[in-house]
């Protein structure tokens, strides 16, 4: 087997192992176990615990004392075992503390799982810029068929969906052992400082007007990217309870639909290049704002059929928009505006801005919100009005960041980072 063919088998399990259960489990939550919307909220932050506190504590053990290929492997293989446990629980308190350590578990080995693949390939002279990307789409490839195979084997209401996660995090546990040896690169100096060893000194940056606006607004929008994870997959699936949609394709099948996002993604990723070239970083990252302003609004408006259903399939279109030129053109901003001391520290302080508070911010209030303001006493959801303040939330991000976020569209340091 190839290498490259070795690391697209890692990039495409990855992601299966997450996506089996990420977009469903608010089905299970909320239809099967019948447990509340607040509770649920805290049990989608612990993706943000765990953003917040493990990438940086992993990088420094890989960097300093074990193989980063190991330290992959061994975390998968406790994140299946964490799995395991999960459809048994009772509580939504003891899911929260077990869904927390599976995490810890989890959310580093997206990094290292990078960091993996890059050191695998300029060891073996590959060009990187060239030879990543299409490796890294199989990711997205691996999620997407997670999701079907959730769906088709009629688990996305089901504890089965964190077996089959598990089971194959297992199977990638034991297959990271077999990856070629990635040893430690002790790329931190023996006398760097406390904060230069933890990756701290790039929160300076927070002093720079521009920069601390820029991670304010990353918080933002990763606080909307858990909007589309958590409830997505169950607003659809509510449509269930109403007898004209009852048995519509998109009520039976709600996680093929939802994938049409994930496919969306790999599309939009191909044209983030010309639209970074003519438009700038800074119109880019409003499109992606904008774009989350239609992809809640259509969600609002969206039925299973007709007119309706056009709807919700525009939406998970412009998810492709809404989730990469955010994150593609703000790492470029990263890039382009940090001293290379800082560089490395700087993206991992955009990750966890996105995927730690934001998340951590994003699933709490949403889940008190709804829960207090947008769940009849039944127990049903307000869907329309939940997608229209959704919506609403995400304008109002996009006003103030056109009117505050001020930056010069540079082409040449564009060009110099290969898009």
């Amino acid at each position: 087997m190839s290498l490259k063919l070795r690391l697209t088998v890692l990039s495409f399990m990855q992601f299966f192992v997450w996506g089996a259960w990420l977009i469903t489990i608010g089905v299970y939550w909320f239809g099967t176990k019948q447990w509340g919307g607040e509770e649920f909220g805290k049990v989608f932050a612990t993706l943000g615990i765990a953003s917040i506190i493990m990438p940086a504590l992993t990088g420094i053990v890989a960097d300093r004392w074990i193989n980063a290929e190991k330290l992959f492997g061994i975390l998968h293989i406790l994140y299946g075992i964490t799995l395991f446990f999960l459809p048994q629980i009772t509580t939504p308190d003891h899911f929260f503390w077990v869904m927390l350590l599976a995490m810890m578990f989890y959310m580093p080995t997206i990094s290292l799982s990078n960091s993996i693949a890059y050191y695998i390939l300029k060891n073996n002279n590959y060009d990187v810029v060239k030879v990543f990307p299409p490796i890294r789409v199989w990711g997205t490839i691996g999620f997407i068929a997670a999701m079907w195979i959730t769906n088709l084997t009629g688990n996305k209401a089901s504890g089965n969906q964190f077996y089959i996660a598990a089971v194959f995090a297992l199977i990638l546990g034991v297959y990271a052992f077999t990856l070629p040896k990635c040893p430690p690169q002790n790329v931190i100096p023996a006398d760097a400082t406390l904060a230069e060893k933890l990756g701290l000194n790039a929160f300076s940056l927070f002093k720079d007007y521009k920069m601390a606006l820029f991670f304010l607004f990353s918080l933002f929008l990763g606080a909307a990217l858990q909007l589309t994870n958590m409830y997505g997959d169950t607003f659809l699936s509510d449509f269930g309870k109403m007898p004209e949609y009852a048995d519509s394709f998109v009520v039976r099948r709600s996680t093929l639909i939802m994938s049409l996002s994930q496919f969306s993604e790999t599309v939009f990723i191909l044209a983030i290049p010309f639209f970074l070239s003519r438009f700038g970083i800074k119109k880019v990252m409003l499109f992606s704002m904008l774009a989350w302003v239609l992809r809640f609004g259509f969600f609002a408006y969206g039925v299973p059929v007709g007119f309706g259903l056009g709807l919700i399939i525009l939406s998970c279109i412009v998810y492709g928009m809404a989730f990469d030129f955010f994150n593609i053109s703000g790492s470029l901003f990263v890039e382009t505006t940090t001293n290379y001391k800082v560089r490395s520290s700087a993206q991992g302080l955009f990750m966890m801005m996105t995927n730690g508070f934001g998340a951590i911010f994003g699933s709490l209030a949403s889940g008190w919100m709804i829960q207090e303001y947008f769940t009849l006493p039944n127990g049903d959801k307000m869907w329309h009005e939940i997608w229209l303040v959704f919506s609403g939330y995400a304008l109002l991000v996009a006003i103030l960041f056109a009117v505050m976020f001020k930056h010069k569209h540079d082409p040449e340091a564009i060009a110099e980072a290969n898009l």
